[in-house]
């Protein structure tokens, strides 16, 4: 959606960049060496002198990190800065021990770059600050496990022009990072927050007055927020009172779902920003070998894609399931490399996507299947030896009850194996057309659902061992 047509013949346009923060898996802090965990509930346990700004205490670069911050950049094909510092970003707030976030200013490590045909402004490297917390009536407390937490910040440029392309951006950031093995960004712990930079305008190519959403914590709110902002602005503009929308930060009330002003908006002017005094220049093309750091690289979520598309000969949608679920897809690759035929391939992907998936979902303590057992009741299965259902009901026996299961041998001592041999399938069938004459009459008469009637009581006879094609030919045959 690039324009929003309204009732009264009015056409505007979006224009949406976002900001987003996300916290980087090392051991240990930005500038400091507390343990770096995101699941450590005890308040400022991981605390240090330096985390708190204490007076004499010195910051040290965590290496670590900004290798990290190389590896994404390569991964949307930014330019990695030789030359790059880190800056004084001052601001006041009580999460933030020293008066001044250390971050960076005019020399980012990534310049532009491209994710999911969006593209990229910078991605700089920076301490998180700590988390107020709010739950005790009438006064605030601090907990400063989170302050120095190494923080990644990436700004689009802004070419958004629509909630859910902003969504979808950040899903797939949210996706490379975990991909890369430098983020979990899980945004309910946290880890990755959204900032979203939206503006309407009458004119196409030309920006409105701007105004931030922060802190938006969840994808769906994130979509939510860029909507009711987009609406609000046009009603605003429909009702010829565009000068009520001023450039400021607003944020999200997740109970009214509507977004809330809440201050004007800061300038770079406003942090004072100068080169921290304490922190080394960095020259990153002489401290990392970039080109070992881009062949190391794994493969990302895009290359996923196209990899399994072409190679597979997978759906559009079963693909993506596989994108979002590398467990699934890194046992796809293993049973690939012992099934070779395309549609055999095809048929076990089926199995996985929908029987193995609903097993895990629906069976407690259920686990995947063994290779050999899989693979093994899927060639049972594509060989006409053995029905869906009997595939169906051995993949639940393989992944919770039975994980050593030989497939062959419990099709075989379990009357599994399909009847496909005609002269013993033709005394079942006329026995059941000769009891049935009034059902035959119907069939003759035109009425062709029938057959799943008959269909159904051969499956019965036979206990579901029948060919159920074999058994539909032969009874148009007998039924002439």
């Amino acid at each position: 959606m690039s324009e929003i047509k309204t009732p009264t013949g009015n056409t505007y346009y979006p224009v949406i960049g976002l900001e987003i923060h996300a916290e980087l898996n090392t051991a240990s802090k930005m500038f400091s060496s507390s343990k770096n965990d995101p699941d450590e509930i005890t308040p400022n346990e991981n605390i240090n002198p330096i985390d708190l700004g204490h007076p004499g205490t010195l910051p040290a670069i965590n290496q670590k990190a900004v290798e990290h911050m190389i590896k994404i950049g390569l991964s949307v094909n930014g330019k990695i800065a030789n030359f790059t510092e880190f800056d004084r970003k001052n601001y006041f707030y009580p999460d933030i021990p020293k008066g001044y976030q250390i971050s960076q200013y005019k020399y980012p490590i990534v310049s532009g770059g491209e994710l999911n045909g969006v593209a990229i402004t910078r991605i700089h490297l920076e301490e998180d600050t700590g988390l107020s917390k709010h739950d005790r009536g009438d006064f605030s407390l601090v907990d400063f496990n989170r302050a120095g937490v190494p923080l990644m910040e990436l700004v689009t440029e802004p070419v958004i022009t629509s909630a859910k392309e902003a969504t979808d951006f950040a899903k797939e950031l949210q996706l490379l990072l975990r991909y890369l093995g430098v983020g979990e960004a899980n945004m309910e712990k946290g880890e990755m927050r959204v900032e979203a930079n939206i503006s309407v305008s009458k004119e196409k190519g030309k920006f409105g007055t701007k105004v931030e959403v922060k802190n938006l914590n969840s994808f769906k709110t994130v979509e939510k927020a860029i909507e009711f902002e987009l609406d609000r602005m046009i009603t605003l503009y429909e009702a010829g009172a565009e000068s009520e929308i001023v450039q400021e930060t607003r944020g999200w009330d997740e109970s009214k779902q509507k977004t809330f002003s809440q201050r004007k908006k800061e300038t770079s002017d406003d942090y004072r920003y100068f080169p921290e005094p304490d922190l080394p220049k960095l020259y990153l093309h002489e401290l990392f070998d970039l080109e070992k750091l881009a062949e190391g690289l794994p493969e990302i979520p895009s290359q996923l894609r196209v990899r399994f598309k072409e190679q597979y000969s997978l759906a559009d949608k079963d693909v993506e399931i596989y994108v979002q679920n590398r467990e699934l897809a890194q046992y796809l690759e293993k049973v690939a490399e012992k099934i070779s035929d395309i549609t055999t391939l095809t048929k076990a992907s089926n199995f996985i996507l929908s029987d193995i998936v609903y097993i895990l979902d629906s069976e407690d303590g259920a686990q995947m299947p063994t290779l050999d057992a899989f693979v093994a009741i899927v060639k049972l299965f594509t060989s006409d030896q053995i029905t869906s259902r009997g595939a169906k009901d051995m993949l639940l026996l393989a992944m919770t009850s039975i994980s050593d299961i030989n497939p062959e041998q419990y099709a075989n001592e379990h009357g599994l194996i399909q009847k496909n041999n005609s002269d013993e399938l033709k005394p079942v069938i006329e026995k059941i057309i000769a009891d049935n004459p009034k059902v035959v009459e119907e069939y003759k008469a035109g009425k062709e659902s029938v057959l799943q009637f008959f269909l159904g009581q051969i499956m019965k006879e036979t206990k579901g061992s029948a060919n159920p094609k074999m058994c539909m030919d032969l009874l148009k045959e007998m039924l002439a």
